[in-house]
């Protein structure tokens, strides 16, 4: 292959275009090389732009060494900062207390508020919130496993019970001894039903709708809650709860009329930040997993941003059918990809209805 056909080859190639751009979202997935300079450069590099025919791309910078390249200086600057949050996340993870922001930053060598917004570029949370969440997560484990409540919550590290009470509702979603014990005491109404799309179970809690799940099988849907809450009390919906299903169902047929409704959401900390961005797609548009991390500051985690999406459990009031990969393509959904074609096509459906065309224009002025 030629230079002039080397050119043409690399600029048919999608990850081009995120070299063009500087794509940010694009860091992590891939890294270009220069063959005139021997460098390799993440896609978000502000150096001058090569010419198509002297690059080469590479799944990672482990790759583009092996090919006898060597990083440039922003990657060699991004391999370290990644190092140091790394290197801090491990502390934050090893205390027993979670350390300051000021020993965090003295230990990489940084100012606080230089450290305070690198730590949160990379991690999308603050080191303060990441701490949080890792205790949260320490104390979920621990009680999973029978551990008294008390027993747990030092062993995460809080210092004090008042400090994880008053935070044990956001962490665990519901009371620590409820928890604890499977979800016992916890109430939980619930209806089947069908739709176009099938199977339909909603489930709500004391605190809002905690389910809304979609499949072939009613009875399939009802273990699957069960097994998020093995003893809870599950009680089967009378009229008035039926209602509320009746407005699920009609926003899944009709999704222009919105579904406001209080949403009992559980999940970690990053969970959750995915989530709230889904919920700011509007109705008949889609985002792809990349942007979705961009848009939560973790260019790098587009991986876990489909793992939080394939752990929603509350279909279309969470809307993670409107996200797509990168060049447009369906990937999977937890209820089924032809749901989810279903969904995008009946969105773009009444977007297209509601957007004014050519004949409902105003006359042109004269």
């Amino acid at each position: 292959m030629n230079a002039n056909e080397r050119g043409q080859a690399i600029e048919r190639d999608p990850r081009w275009a995120a070299v063009l751009a500087r794509d940010p979202a694009a860091d992590g997935q891939f890294v270009y090389a220069v063959r005139t300079t021997g460098v390799y450069c993440p896609p978000s590099s502000p150096a001058r732009r090569p010419r198509p025919e002297n690059v080469e791309f590479f799944a990672s910078a482990a790759e583009a060494e092996a090919a006898g390249y060597r990083p440039s200086r922003r990657a060699r600057e991004q391999a370290r900062h990644a190092a140091l949050v790394a290197a801090a996340c491990r502390r934050i993870e090893s205390a027993e207390q979670p350390p300051s922001l000021k020993e965090l930053a003295t230990e990489a060598g940084l100012s606080a508020h230089h450290f305070h917004r690198l730590f949160k570029a990379h991690t999308g949370l603050t080191p303060r919130a990441y701490a949080l969440a890792r205790r949260g997560r320490l104390v979920r484990e621990r009680l999973g496993l029978g551990e008294q409540v008390t027993e747990a919550l030092y062993a995460a590290g809080f210092g004090a019970s008042s400090r994880f009470y008053a935070q044990a509702d956001r962490l665990l979603g519901m009371k620590p001894s409820a928890y604890r014990n499977g979800g016992a005491a916890t109430r939980i109404r619930f209806a089947l039903g069908q739709c176009s799309l099938g199977a339909i179970l909603v489930a709500q809690s004391e605190r809002g709708v905690c389910a809304i799940l979609l499949g072939d099988d009613p009875e399939a849907l009802l273990r699957d809650l069960q097994d998020q809450f093995p003893r809870a009390e599950l009680i089967g919906g009378d009229r008035d709860f039926e209602r509320l299903v009746a407005r699920v169902v009609g926003f899944i047929e009709a999704p222009g009329i919105g579904l406001d409704l209080p949403l009992d959401v559980r999940g970690t900390a990053f969970q959750q930040r995915v989530w709230e961005a889904l919920r700011e797609i509007p109705p008949g548009t889609t985002a792809s997993y990349a942007e979705i991390a961009r848009r939560i500051g973790r260019p790098q985690s587009v991986r876990a941003v489909a793992r939080a999406c394939a752990s929603n459990r509350l279909a279309v009031a969470i809307p993670c059918h409107r996200v797509v990969r990168s060049d447009g393509g369906l990937s999977g959904y937890r209820w089924g990809v032809a749901r989810k074609q279903a969904l995008l096509e009946r969105e773009a459906r009444e977007a297209q209805a509601t957007t004014p065309g050519e004949a409902d224009a105003p006359p042109p002025a004269r």
